[in-house]
């Protein structure tokens, strides 16, 4: 007698909202129980392998918990109350897909918002006209640097600064003294 209020009291403390919440849904059994059984264990971390849902983990704390989740589905609690309970127990990082609230926006949207910013960042650099800026160098170089008086050199000098994007004018070769 003193043991079964001792498991009563325990289980109570254990899931206190699921001693006094009433069952939402029908009771199940035979192969929908099965059925549902495993689509609530699915969603469903393990805590000792964590990346794996209570489902598929072969740990014996995932086999008590989907025994726990068929036990509160046979009793007629339907799946958001077993999540809710678990979560209780757990924390939010039990459920492998956390419901939208919360800090869990920055969590479902966060990585579309960086591949967002990423793909325009790349295409900001990819529409940018890569000569003008090259063009624009060497023409303030030009400008700056007076040019030899031999054309052919001149010419040289001219493409050499348009290849390498300019120079600076105290680098410019032969420069011409003032009158």
């Amino acid at each position: 007698m003193i043991a079964i209020a001792l498991a009563l009291v325990a289980a109570a403390a254990a899931d206190p909202q699921a001693a006094t919440e009433p069952p939402a849904g029908p009771p199940l059994s035979g192969p929908a129980l099965d059925a549902r059984t495993e689509e609530a264990a699915a969603l469903l971390r393990c805590p000792v392998c964590q990346g794996l849902s209570v489902a598929d983990s072969p740990s014996s704390m995932a086999r008590n918990m989907k025994q726990e989740v068929r036990q509160k589905l046979a009793a007629g609690y339907d799946q958001e109350q077993i999540l809710a309970s678990f979560e209780r127990s757990y924390g939010e990082f039990v459920r492998l897909r956390p419901p939208l609230r919360g800090a869990n926006w920055l969590v479902w949207l966060g990585p579309a918002a960086f591949l967002a910013a990423g793909g325009a960042v790349l295409l900001r650099t990819l529409r940018r006209p890569r000569g003008s800026e090259v063009r624009s160098a060497a023409a303030r170089v030009d400008e700056a640097a007076p040019l030899p008086e031999d054309p052919r050199l001149a010419q040289a000098v001219r493409r050499v600064r348009a290849m390498a994007g300019g120079s600076p004018p105290d680098l410019s070769p032969a420069r011409k003294t003032p009158p």
